[in-house]
């Protein structure tokens, strides 16, 4: 696998602290060895002994020691050094920071909607009071003077009728599920491919935990199963000798959403290839090839399955082989979802785009 090179140095200006630029690098270095801590300090000082990263006031000793100082790294059970949350919260930050940017700051699950009512915040529009509104909606101020206008000062009292209400803003979630293969073709061919979906996940999940706190966001992987991954776990995703059951993830992902509750619901699936493996009595049902009719008919069923509970998945391919191209036209158009033929680069912007364009369009 070529996975990345590093060919220049380029000295940093910034203010940075020693620790501070080491960090950065560590933390890069962490999502590549999929938390391999001793691993990932081994390259840290291949890259040290080359570019001179450190000076003789500032080893990698002193950085090992300030990590567990500062509380970025703990020690296990078996006092073997490892990520802790914070160490663990700081790969995702730095995720989204190079995928989307630095986010502006802002409300927290304010999603718009054409809706009005049922919400949170309040709104500039009036409306007279209707039995079943909330007492906490009525506007005072409003009410005393209609009041006094209906009513005059010497005779003061208050009616139904001349009660107002503030308007809210209606708020709603979205529920999402990111799908995300693991199968042995993510890394052939010299080709790393899961190290930025990893990161596309940890991007999203720092965005929706940050920016959209009222959504939520559900994390499947699938090989020759599939199973959850908490948002953690993250970092330690990689690649196993698996062939591709897209089958057993989308199942997992809508019964994921099942429990949600939730109508506004959609799916995420980053893969680079046909599905290849199912399930059936209980064995494994397996065709490397990918063109086998039986394993594509119970993905495409599960397509449309999704589309009658109005569930759309947008897939994004992340290989670029053209005969690829028409079973995701076929498996898009079954689920009436979308289809991006995204790189390496650009597949944190697409999907980035997606799901605020999905909070605009669906809600």
């Amino acid at each position: 696998m070529i996975g990345i090179r590093f060919q220049e140095f380029i000295e940093d200006e910034s203010n940075e602290s020693p620790f501070e630029k080491l960090l950065k690098l560590f933390t890069e270095l962490m999502t590549y060895t999929s938390g391999d801590y001793e691993e990932s300090f081994r390259w840290l000082k291949e890259l040290d002994d080359e570019y001179g990263l450190t000076t003789p006031e500032y080893t990698l000793e002193d950085f090992r020691k300030e990590l567990e100082e500062k509380n970025y790294v703990k020690r296990d059970a078996e006092n073997n050094p490892q990520l802790s949350d914070k160490g663990e919260q700081l790969i995702r930050k730095n995720a989204l920071e190079q995928i989307f940017g630095k986010l502006k700051r802002g409300q927290k699950g304010n999603h718009g909607t054409p809706y009005s009512g049922g919400g949170e915040d309040e709104a500039a529009d009036m409306r007279p009071f209707q039995f079943g509104d909330r007492p906490e909606q009525i506007a005072f101020t409003e009410s005393f003077r209609n009041a006094q206008i209906n009513h005059g000062i010497d005779q003061f009292r208050m009616t139904e009728q001349d009660l107002e209400i503030k308007e809210n803003y209606f708020q709603s979630r979205m529920s999402t599920v990111l799908m995300i293969d693991i199968s042995h073709s993510m890394i052939l061919y010299g080709e790393d491919r899961i190290t930025p979906a990893k990161k596309v996940a940890m991007a999203l999940a720092e965005l929706i935990t940050t920016k959209y706190p009222k959504d939520s966001l559900d994390i499947v992987v699938f090989g020759n199963d599939a199973w959850e991954v908490k948002i953690k776990d993250l970092p330690y995703l990689s690649v196993g000798p698996y062939h591709t059951n897209t089958v057993a993830g989308l199942e997992l992902a809508m019964d994921l959403l099942r429990r949600r509750k939730n109508p506004n619901r959609q799916i995420f699936m980053i893969t680079d290839g046909k599905p290849t493996c199912i399930i059936e009595n209980g064995e494994y049902y397996q065709n490397s090839w990918g063109h086998d009719p039986k394993i594509i008919n119970r993905t495409m069923n599960l397509a449309r399955q999704c589309r009658k509970l109005k569930i759309p998945i947008t897939t994004f391919m992340i290989a670029k082989d053209p005969y690829l191209q028409q079973f995701v036209e076929d498996f898009t158009e079954a689920n009436n979802g979308k289809a991006f033929y995204a790189g390496l680069q650009g597949l944190g912007e697409f999907i980035f785009r997606d799901y605020e364009s999905n909070k605009r369009k669906r809600y």
